[in-house]
């Protein structure tokens, strides 16, 4: 196994599904400059972490690829296209699961397929294979507010998976789990990854849990929040924390990340 490595771009025959070039946010309250000249390409099928310390800009850049925020400045693209508002090729799981308390699990899953007009009986063939595929067959009836956290997270990302959108954006997904859960969430995270064959761009303040999950991770500075790592993951799927390649990698964007918390503790000038 190779070690990580910085990369800016991707090569010209890389073709991008999402393009950021030049993104700059600034929120007119307290004149905050979230984000600076962001440059980021992302090709169709990659599992991208952003990582970062509180205040890095990791959930405001995830905002703006959802279409959620307007950038100030720059330019985002997905496949080809500039977005301008939250669109069905993108679809975003919260920490906070956001699902319907009155609606059954079966029901949640298949609340888009039903705006969308798609007929009943193939909105019904969807709804059961992704109850089987996310092992929430027996829970088909009950309401969120029967479910553990780890289940309701379940029922999120099949919400998502359901409308097939290309694009997965998760914020944090399981910052809120038990770590027994977390795992075993992010197992199942991969499988779907693997089996669907999404884009996903996750945030996540983890640095084992970006290691474990993802192809590349972006490591964001402290507020202006741009890009100051671009890092590869060379480890094959399944990963083993424990070992050596994902010890050196952990301890890599630990001073890496370090350096940014320090940064917004206020022990180090912005501009160090």
């Amino acid at each position: 196994m190779t070690k990580g490595r910085q990369i800016s771009l991707y090569p010209a025959d890389a073709q991008a599904q999402i393009s950021i070039r030049g993104l700059g946010k600034v929120f007119p309250r307290g004149l905050v400059e979230a984000l600076k000249d962001i440059d980021l390409d992302i090709p169709a099928g990659q599992f991208v972490s952003l990582l970062g310390p509180s205040g890095c800009g990791k959930s405001t850049l995830l905002n703006a690829i959802a279409g959620f925020e307007v950038p100030t400045s720059g330019q985002l693209l997905v496949d080809g296209r500039a977005v301008s508002g939250p669109g069905p090729d993108r679809g975003m799981v919260f920490q906070e699961y956001a699902l319907f308390p009155w609606m059954s699990v079966a029901k949640n899953i298949s609340f888009g397929l039903d705006v969308k007009g798609v007929p009943k009986a193939e909105a019904a063939a969807r709804v059961e294979m992704l109850l089987a595929k996310l092992r929430l067959a027996e829970f088909r009836d009950r309401y969120p507010k029967d479910l553990s956290g780890g289940m309701r997270q379940r029922v999120a990302i099949a919400r998502i998976l359901a409308l097939d959108s290309p694009i997965m954006l998760m914020d944090e997904p399981f910052g809120a789990l038990d770590s027994l859960t977390r795992r075993t969430l992010q197992d199942e995270l991969l499988r779907i990854w693997q089996e669907f064959g999404k884009t996903i761009v996750f945030v996540t303040h983890s640095i084992e849990e970006s290691l474990y999950l993802s192809d590349r991770v972006v490591v964001m500075t402290y507020r202006p929040g741009t890009i100051k790592r671009d890092l590869m993951v060379d480890l094959a799927h399944p990963r083993d924390p424990s070992s050596s390649d994902f010890n050196r990698l952990k301890r890599e964007l630990s001073q890496l990340v370090m350096e940014e918390q320090t940064r917004s503790e206020g022990l180090l000038p912005t501009g160090d």
